[in-house]
Protein backbone atom coordinates (compact mmCIF):
# COMPACT_ATOMS: atom_id res chain seq x y z
CA UNK A 1 0.00 0.00 0.00
CA UNK A 2 2.93 2.27 0.89
CA UNK A 3 4.57 1.39 -2.29
CA UNK A 4 1.69 2.42 -4.27
CA UNK A 5 0.72 5.74 -2.38
CA UNK A 6 4.35 6.46 -2.80
CA UNK A 7 3.87 6.23 -6.88
CA UNK A 8 0.98 8.27 -6.71
CA UNK A 9 2.26 11.12 -5.37
CA UNK A 10 5.28 10.80 -6.97
CA UNK A 11 3.41 10.63 -10.64
CA UNK A 12 1.73 13.64 -9.48
CA UNK A 13 4.38 15.67 -8.32
CA UNK A 14 5.77 14.92 -11.59
CA UNK A 15 3.11 16.19 -13.52
CA UNK A 16 2.73 19.05 -11.10
CA UNK A 17 6.28 19.98 -12.47
CA UNK A 18 5.60 19.64 -16.38
CA UNK A 19 2.16 21.83 -15.32
CA UNK A 20 4.80 24.27 -13.85
CA UNK A 21 6.91 24.80 -16.86
CA UNK A 22 3.74 24.55 -19.18
CA UNK A 23 1.79 27.41 -17.25
CA UNK A 24 4.69 29.70 -16.39
CA UNK A 25 7.08 29.50 -18.85
CA UNK A 26 5.66 27.76 -22.42
CA UNK A 27 2.50 29.48 -22.46
CA UNK A 28 3.62 33.41 -21.70
CA UNK A 29 6.35 32.93 -24.48
CA UNK A 30 4.46 30.68 -26.95
CA UNK A 31 6.44 28.04 -27.05
CA UNK A 32 5.02 25.34 -28.65
CA UNK A 33 7.63 22.37 -27.46
CA UNK A 34 5.99 19.32 -28.82
CA UNK A 35 3.36 17.41 -27.11
CA UNK A 36 -0.71 17.76 -26.28
CA UNK A 37 0.84 20.92 -24.24
CA UNK A 38 2.05 22.76 -27.31
CA UNK A 39 -0.32 21.89 -29.63
CA UNK A 40 -2.80 23.20 -27.10
CA UNK A 41 -0.71 26.43 -26.98
CA UNK A 42 -1.05 26.59 -30.90
CA UNK A 43 -4.95 25.53 -30.43
CA UNK A 44 -5.12 28.42 -27.55
CA UNK A 45 -4.04 31.04 -30.13
CA UNK A 46 -6.03 30.01 -32.84
CA UNK A 47 -9.37 29.52 -30.64
CA UNK A 48 -8.66 32.53 -27.96
CA UNK A 49 -11.84 31.91 -26.19
CA UNK A 50 -11.10 28.74 -24.53
CA UNK A 51 -8.38 28.42 -21.85
CA UNK A 52 -5.12 26.45 -21.93
CA UNK A 53 -6.25 23.23 -19.92
CA UNK A 54 -9.36 22.94 -21.45
CA UNK A 55 -7.91 22.49 -24.53
CA UNK A 56 -5.47 20.11 -23.00
CA UNK A 57 -8.57 18.16 -21.34
CA UNK A 58 -10.22 18.01 -24.93
CA UNK A 59 -7.28 16.68 -26.68
CA UNK A 60 -6.14 13.99 -24.27
CA UNK A 61 -9.65 13.27 -24.88
CA UNK A 62 -9.93 12.92 -28.63
CA UNK A 63 -6.48 11.17 -28.26
CA UNK A 64 -7.29 8.27 -25.90
CA UNK A 65 -10.91 7.76 -27.91
CA UNK A 66 -8.04 7.20 -31.16
CA UNK A 67 -5.80 5.19 -29.25
CA UNK A 68 -8.44 2.95 -27.90
CA UNK A 69 -9.66 2.69 -31.21
CA UNK A 70 -6.45 1.59 -33.41
CA UNK A 71 -4.25 0.43 -30.13
CA UNK A 72 -6.82 -1.34 -28.08
CA UNK A 73 -6.10 -1.05 -24.20
CA UNK A 74 -1.97 -0.90 -25.40
CA UNK A 75 -1.73 2.14 -22.64
CA UNK A 76 -2.57 1.33 -18.93
CA UNK A 77 -4.46 3.19 -16.20
CA UNK A 78 -1.55 5.47 -15.41
CA UNK A 79 -1.23 6.85 -18.35
CA UNK A 80 -4.52 8.09 -18.70
CA UNK A 81 -4.63 9.24 -15.07
CA UNK A 82 -1.32 11.11 -15.50
CA UNK A 83 -2.48 12.47 -18.75
CA UNK A 84 -5.64 13.79 -17.50
CA UNK A 85 -4.14 15.01 -14.02
CA UNK A 86 -1.19 17.41 -16.19
CA UNK A 87 -4.22 18.76 -18.32
CA UNK A 88 -6.16 19.39 -14.82
CA UNK A 89 -3.37 20.87 -13.17
CA UNK A 90 -2.73 23.54 -15.51
CA UNK A 91 -5.96 24.23 -15.73
CA UNK A 92 -5.89 25.01 -12.22
CA UNK A 93 -2.87 26.84 -12.00
CA UNK A 94 -4.05 29.13 -14.83
CA UNK A 95 -7.57 29.60 -13.11
CA UNK A 96 -6.23 30.19 -9.57
CA UNK A 97 -1.98 31.36 -9.96
CA UNK A 98 -2.34 33.16 -13.43
CA UNK A 99 0.57 35.36 -14.53
CA UNK A 100 -0.58 38.51 -16.58
CA UNK A 101 2.85 38.62 -18.58
CA UNK A 102 6.26 36.19 -18.77
CA UNK A 103 8.64 36.59 -15.75
CA UNK A 104 11.26 37.54 -18.23
CA UNK A 105 12.48 39.27 -21.21
CA UNK A 106 14.96 36.74 -21.92
CA UNK A 107 13.31 33.93 -24.27
CA UNK A 108 16.31 30.95 -23.87
CA UNK A 109 16.80 31.55 -20.24
CA UNK A 110 12.91 30.98 -19.60
CA UNK A 111 13.29 28.02 -21.87
CA UNK A 112 16.05 26.10 -20.69
CA UNK A 113 14.81 26.96 -17.16
CA UNK A 114 11.51 25.38 -17.75
CA UNK A 115 12.53 22.25 -20.13
CA UNK A 116 14.74 21.68 -16.98
CA UNK A 117 11.85 21.28 -14.85
CA UNK A 118 9.47 19.57 -17.24
CA UNK A 119 11.85 16.75 -17.86
CA UNK A 120 12.50 16.10 -14.00
CA UNK A 121 9.04 15.83 -13.82
CA UNK A 122 8.33 13.71 -17.05
CA UNK A 123 11.51 11.20 -15.84
CA UNK A 124 9.49 11.09 -12.45
CA UNK A 125 6.51 10.43 -14.21
CA UNK A 126 8.11 7.89 -16.37
CA UNK A 127 9.98 6.41 -13.25
CA UNK A 128 6.60 4.90 -12.49
CA UNK A 129 5.85 3.60 -15.40
CA UNK A 130 3.55 5.85 -16.94
CA UNK A 131 3.69 9.23 -19.33
CA UNK A 132 1.11 11.85 -19.67
CA UNK A 133 0.21 10.44 -22.79
CA UNK A 134 -0.70 12.97 -25.94
CA UNK A 135 2.28 12.46 -28.71
CA UNK A 136 3.16 8.92 -27.33
CA UNK A 137 -0.31 7.39 -28.38
CA UNK A 138 0.41 8.86 -31.89
CA UNK A 139 3.95 7.38 -31.90
CA UNK A 140 2.34 4.18 -30.84
CA UNK A 141 -0.09 4.21 -33.75
CA UNK A 142 2.92 5.05 -35.81
CA UNK A 143 4.93 2.10 -34.42
CA UNK A 144 1.97 -0.10 -34.82
CA UNK A 145 1.27 0.90 -38.52
CA UNK A 146 4.10 1.84 -40.06
CA UNK A 147 7.09 0.12 -37.70
CA UNK A 148 8.35 3.49 -37.15
CA UNK A 149 10.08 3.37 -33.70
CA UNK A 150 7.97 4.81 -31.04
CA UNK A 151 11.20 6.89 -29.87
CA UNK A 152 11.31 8.19 -33.29
CA UNK A 153 7.47 8.95 -33.71
CA UNK A 154 7.44 11.17 -30.48
CA UNK A 155 10.20 13.06 -31.70
CA UNK A 156 8.58 13.48 -35.51
CA UNK A 157 5.30 14.23 -34.03
CA UNK A 158 7.10 16.73 -31.53
CA UNK A 159 8.87 18.77 -34.12
CA UNK A 160 5.94 18.88 -36.14
CA UNK A 161 4.27 20.35 -33.38
CA UNK A 162 6.78 23.04 -32.83
CA UNK A 163 6.80 23.32 -36.63
CA UNK A 164 3.76 24.35 -36.75
CA UNK A 165 4.28 26.80 -34.38
CA UNK A 166 5.95 28.99 -36.98
CA UNK A 167 2.94 29.44 -38.93
CA UNK A 168 0.98 30.67 -35.99
CA UNK A 169 3.75 32.69 -33.81
CA UNK A 170 6.39 33.18 -36.53
CA UNK A 171 9.89 31.83 -37.36
CA UNK A 172 11.98 33.09 -34.15
CA UNK A 173 9.57 31.45 -31.67
CA UNK A 174 9.53 28.52 -33.65
CA UNK A 175 13.32 28.15 -33.91
CA UNK A 176 13.06 28.53 -30.03
CA UNK A 177 10.58 25.82 -29.89
CA UNK A 178 12.24 23.60 -31.89
CA UNK A 179 15.27 24.02 -29.61
CA UNK A 180 12.76 23.06 -26.76
CA UNK A 181 12.29 19.37 -28.15
CA UNK A 182 15.42 18.86 -28.47
CA UNK A 183 16.75 20.36 -25.15
CA UNK A 184 13.31 18.18 -23.22
CA UNK A 185 15.11 14.85 -25.28
CA UNK A 186 18.35 15.16 -23.68
CA UNK A 187 17.02 16.13 -20.53
CA UNK A 188 14.86 13.53 -20.12
CA UNK A 189 17.08 11.14 -21.00
CA UNK A 190 19.63 12.12 -18.31
CA UNK A 191 17.66 12.46 -15.42
CA UNK A 192 16.19 8.90 -16.21
CA UNK A 193 19.91 7.90 -16.33
CA UNK A 194 20.08 9.25 -12.57
CA UNK A 195 17.08 7.27 -11.66
CA UNK A 196 18.60 4.08 -13.36
CA UNK A 197 21.89 4.02 -12.11
CA UNK A 198 22.55 0.36 -11.49
CA UNK A 199 26.28 -1.28 -12.11
CA UNK A 200 27.13 -4.69 -13.66
CA UNK A 201 30.12 -5.13 -11.32
CA UNK A 202 32.56 -7.91 -12.29
CA UNK A 203 34.96 -9.50 -9.73
CA UNK A 204 38.09 -11.28 -9.65
CA UNK A 205 39.14 -12.08 -6.49
CA UNK A 206 41.27 -14.98 -4.45
CA UNK A 207 38.67 -15.13 -2.08
CA UNK A 208 35.80 -15.72 -4.61
CA UNK A 209 33.59 -18.05 -2.11
CA UNK A 210 33.75 -15.25 0.43
CA UNK A 211 32.55 -11.97 -2.09
CA UNK A 212 29.59 -14.47 -3.12
CA UNK A 213 28.21 -15.11 0.10
CA UNK A 214 28.63 -11.29 0.95
CA UNK A 215 26.55 -10.44 -2.10
CA UNK A 216 23.71 -13.22 -1.44
CA UNK A 217 23.16 -12.75 1.93
CA UNK A 218 24.15 -9.57 2.49
CA UNK A 219 23.00 -6.88 -0.92
CA UNK A 220 20.22 -9.48 -0.91
CA UNK A 221 21.38 -9.75 -4.94
CA UNK A 222 22.13 -12.53 -6.73
CA UNK A 223 25.16 -13.61 -9.33
CA UNK A 224 27.12 -15.18 -11.94
CA UNK A 225 30.18 -17.21 -11.76
CA UNK A 226 31.61 -18.01 -14.61
CA UNK A 227 35.60 -19.96 -14.90
CA UNK A 228 38.52 -18.18 -16.23
CA UNK A 229 42.12 -18.53 -16.85
CA UNK A 230 44.77 -15.76 -16.44
CA UNK A 231 46.62 -14.81 -19.65
CA UNK A 232 49.85 -14.94 -18.01
CA UNK A 233 50.01 -17.60 -15.60
CA UNK A 234 47.12 -19.78 -17.05
CA UNK A 235 45.68 -19.88 -13.11
CA UNK A 236 42.00 -21.41 -12.99
CA UNK A 237 40.22 -18.09 -11.63
CA UNK A 238 36.17 -17.52 -10.89
CA UNK A 239 34.55 -14.42 -12.57
CA UNK A 240 31.57 -13.17 -10.41
CA UNK A 241 29.21 -10.86 -12.42
CA UNK A 242 26.80 -9.08 -10.32
CA UNK A 243 23.78 -6.22 -11.46
CA UNK A 244 23.95 -3.79 -8.09
CA UNK A 245 22.15 -0.26 -7.25
CA UNK A 246 24.85 2.44 -6.08
CA UNK A 247 24.10 2.67 -2.68
CA UNK A 248 24.50 -1.55 -2.85
CA UNK A 249 28.08 -0.85 -5.22
CA UNK A 250 29.27 1.45 -2.66
CA UNK A 251 28.44 -1.48 0.37
CA UNK A 252 30.73 -3.48 -1.73
CA UNK A 253 33.61 -1.52 -2.58
CA UNK A 254 33.91 -0.74 0.95
CA UNK A 255 33.56 -4.52 1.85
CA UNK A 256 36.22 -5.72 -0.50
CA UNK A 257 39.06 -3.48 1.44
CA UNK A 258 38.27 -6.27 4.22
CA UNK A 259 37.85 -9.03 2.31
CA UNK A 260 40.44 -8.84 -0.64
CA UNK A 261 41.75 -5.80 -1.11
CA UNK A 262 43.94 -7.23 -4.40
CA UNK A 263 40.79 -8.17 -6.16
CA UNK A 264 40.43 -7.08 -9.46
CA UNK A 265 36.91 -5.40 -9.99
CA UNK A 266 35.44 -3.40 -13.00
CA UNK A 267 32.44 -1.50 -13.41
CA UNK A 268 30.11 -0.32 -16.08
CA UNK A 269 27.02 1.10 -15.75
CA UNK A 270 23.76 0.19 -17.39
CA UNK A 271 21.31 2.12 -19.74
CA UNK A 272 18.30 -0.71 -18.43
CA UNK A 273 17.72 -3.92 -16.45
CA UNK A 274 14.95 -5.75 -16.60
CA UNK A 275 14.06 -8.56 -14.96
CA UNK A 276 14.36 -9.94 -11.44
CA UNK A 277 14.64 -7.47 -8.80
CA UNK A 278 14.78 -4.93 -11.35
CA UNK A 279 12.27 -3.48 -13.49
CA UNK A 280 9.09 -5.55 -14.98
CA UNK A 281 9.23 -7.30 -18.51
CA UNK A 282 6.58 -5.41 -19.87
CA UNK A 283 4.03 -7.97 -21.15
Amino acid sequence: MWKQMKSFLLMNLGALFVAVNVTYFLSPNDLATGGVSGLSIVMSNVFPGLSLGLIMVILNIILFIVGFIFLGFRFGAKTIYAGFALSFMVWGLETYFPIQEALSEDILIQLIIGQIIAASGMAIVFHQGASTGGTDIIAMILNKYFSIEVGKGVLVSDIAIAISSVLVFGPAIGMYAFFGVILNGLVIDYALEQFEDNKEVVIISQESDEVRQYIVEKLGRGATIHQAKGAFNKEDREVITTVLTRKEYTLLKKSMTLIDEHAFITVHKMNEILGENFKRLAS
